[in-house]
């Protein structure tokens, strides 16, 4: 046996890194798919009648090997990867996919699964039973089972190619952000940008043996440079790079990936028996099908336009009147819109920053976290972890139970995607009678310290470090029988309410007052940048909403209709983006070849969810505001209701458990100044 297919034999049972090598992992999947085939074999070839037991209850616990070791090498792959790990990934992909399609096409299995579920009204199930047993069931007729032998060939081939595609979208956007650079060697082109910014571009210059400054692709790179450099038409290089990620005709082009992805998608959705891709995944969501998704994006886009399209004027004149800019084009919005707030609101990022040292504002989380649901977070050394600026914390109880181990990763690197995720090494579940508690780990892509500066934090990375926290609170929060219903197994469009919730307490001055410090000399932060930061929380709220949107609508566009007749993705988004477009177009540039989030993370047809989940987010806050930000009362029925809950029940009685009532849009467009 592998290190990788025996116990952990370390503390909490925690994944052994440093003891991994990359050489171990494909035949550490050869042998932990062989085991799971045998506790799928033991299940089928199980003589006694078909129980909820030995069938549903078993199902869900095999693999748990395989899952695993699945978690940790997908997650590396992610965070900390090599040419070597995308060599597995592609050889591993298609032997997993296999596997899977080998479960979900075994006949002898539904029949068992089926004649389970065949009963289920005489069962006397519990509420998370009946959702685990009515799941199972779905997983199976929903995937092909039902299909002929044919259908079932044709539905295997295409996932197989599915996992290969996805898999090389990835791997192309991230050769193409670390492909490129912007060098500088005139200091007079590096003029409005941030000192800490500047910085960050000369020592990584220095570590490629290179005179000046490099900026790139990475966010904490890339950002600044758009949003404060003056040189304007080096924000239009940088800008157009950005925007064509996989739209270059070269080796790493993912245009042709987009398009096969989409129709493969569709024609698998159609094998089952499902007019479109959307209508297929939305079966499984709260949004119900395409429809009401459609719907509820245009009535948003209705209310949200009129407000976008008189701040982009306000924006426009602005900038003619300050640089006598004729037309704003895309390299201009963040600039000019700093610009904007620091004259409307007299703050700006670079005021704000001092007071959001990075450690300061993970404590703010701990502390928050501690105050709503009585949980503490304490560093310790003695855990291992794959890189060396990962933090490793236990998570206990005020009894010290421990209730999660919590891995943060916060800097960018070579081997790690760009953006911020939550994830997890090990899911939380109880069985016989032992609740396993949950590894979960955050990943985020801030700027690291410097040789004067710690990692000081912009406001929308303070959120973002929050937003990723939420997630990381529905999984150590986590309090289920079954591994596949625990922590953010949820459906996709309730996945974010814990994560945007939590970013709410980012603009409470008694929460703020918890961790926004000053970093050299530890004064709070004073409370007309707290007001400053409340007012200016809607600021171009409008135009916000309808970049949210337009990400949306391109989803539902690739997935909520045939994409056969797509052959020219350019022309194809000019189509989808026609109603909510602001800037002039520009030509080298499209979005869908970088669309991570829905050409390789699990959110086609589902983009929209953020903004599904802002309502439902707003709403629960509402509830908090008026009893109080930390009312314990309010904070355990969370807790109770929807952070232990995971997908046990329906999202939206959960929801009415928690608040009394369905949620109301009201508070959405009254945070966001669109009433």
């Amino acid at each position: 046996m592998s290190i990788l297919t025996e116990k952990f034999n370390t503390k909490h049972n925690t994944a052994p890194f440093s003891k991994i090598k990359t050489a171990d992992y494909a035949a550490a999947f050869t042998e932990s798919i062989a085991l799971a085939r045998e506790e799928i074999n033991s299940i089928t070839n199980n003589p006694e009648p078909e129980t909820f037991e030995n069938t549903i209850a078993a199902l869900d616990y095999a693999g748990e090997t395989l899952d695993r070791l699945s978690s940790v090498f997908f997650n590396l792959n992610s965070a900390e990867t090599s040419d070597e790990m995308q060599k597995i990934a592609q050889e591993v992909s298609p032997l997993l996919t296999a596997f899977s399609n080998d479960i979900t096409l075994n006949v002898a299995l539904f029949d068992r699964v089926k004649a389970v579920y065949a009963q289920i009204d005489s069962l006397n199930l519990t509420t998370e039973q009946h959702t685990l047993l009515t799941k199972k069931y779905k997983g199976f007729s929903r995937n092909g089972a039902l299909l002929a032998e044919d259908k079932k060939t044709r539905l295997r081939e295409i996932d197989a190619e599915l996992a290969k595609l996805s898999l090389t979208f990835g791997e192309n956007v991230l050769a193409e952000t670390n492909n490129y650079e912007l060098h500088i060697t005139s200091e007079s082109d590096l003029k409005g940008l941030p000192e800490g910014t500047i910085e960050a571009a000369h020592a990584l210059a220095k570590s490629h043996d290179k005179e000046g400054w490099i900026f790139t692709l990475d966010h904490p790179s890339y950002l600044p440079f758009v949003t404060y450099a003056d040189n304007r038409e080096l924000r239009r290089q940088i800008a157009i790079a950005f925007g064509s990620k996989g739209f270059q005709n070269n080796p790493y082009d993912n245009q042709e990936i987009v398009i096969r992805i989409a129709n493969l998608r569709h024609e698998r959705a159609n094998l089952l028996g499902y007019e479109t891709h959307a209508h297929f995944v939305l079966e499984e969501r709260m949004a119900q099908n395409p429809a009401k998704v459609k719907t509820f994006l245009t009535d948003l886009l209705t209310k949200a336009k009129p407000a976008a399209e008189k701040e982009f004027a306000q924006l426009t004149n602005f900038a003619k009147q300050l640089d006598a800019i004729d037309h704003l084009e895309k390299w201009d919005g963040a600039y000019y819109a700093e610009k904007l707030k620091q004259e409307l609101f007299n703050l700006d990022d670079e005021k704000l920053k001092p007071y959001f040292q990075l450690e300061n504002v993970l404590n703010g989380a701990f502390e928050v976290a501690g105050k709503l649901f009585g949980i503490t977070f304490k560093e310790v050394s003695d855990i291992d972890k794959y890189h060396e600026e990962v933090q490793t914390f236990e998570v206990t109880d005020f009894e010290g139970n421990l209730v999660a181990v919590f891995y943060a990763d916060f800097f960018p690197r070579k081997g790690k995607r760009n953006g911020a995720w939550m994830t997890s090494f090990k899911p939380q579940y109880i069985q016989n009678g032992k609740n396993e508690r949950p590894h979960v780990s955050i990943v985020c892509n801030f700027t690291k310290p410097t040789g004067t500066k710690p990692s000081l934090l912009t406001f929308n990375e303070v959120t973002t470090l929050f937003h990723e926290f939420g997630h990381a609170l529905h999984g150590m929060l986590a309090n289920t029988t079954y591994p596949s219903l625990s922590g953010t197994s949820v459906f996709w469009d309730f996945v974010e309410l814990p994560s945007q919730v939590m970013e709410n307490w980012c603009y409470e001055p008694e929460a703020l007052a918890l961790f926004a410090r000053h970093y050299q000399t530890g004064a709070i932060i004073p409370m007309e940048y707290v007001e400053k930061i409340k007012e200016s929380a809607s600021f171009l709220e409008g135009m916000a909403t309808l970049r949210q949107l337009s990400f949306g609508l391109l989803d539902m566009g690739w997935h909520g209709q045939d994409p056969s007749a797509v052959t020219n993705i350019k022309a194809f988004e000019n189509e989808q983006f026609a109603s909510t477009k602001l800037y002039p177009d520009v030509a080298e540039n499209v979005m869908s070849t970088a669309f991570s989030h829905i050409f390789q993370g699990g959110y086609s047809s589902g983009y929209y969810s953020y903004k599904w989940a802002e309502v439902l987010d707003a709403d629960a806050f509402a509830y908090f505001q008026e009893q109080g930000i930390f009312n314990r009362e309010v904070a355990q029925k969370f807790k109770d209701n929807i952070l232990s809950q995971g997908g046990t029940d329906h999202p939206m009685t959960l929801y009415k458990n928690f608040r009394g009532q369905e949620p109301k849009p009201e508070a959405l467009l009254k945070r966001a100044g669109l009433l």
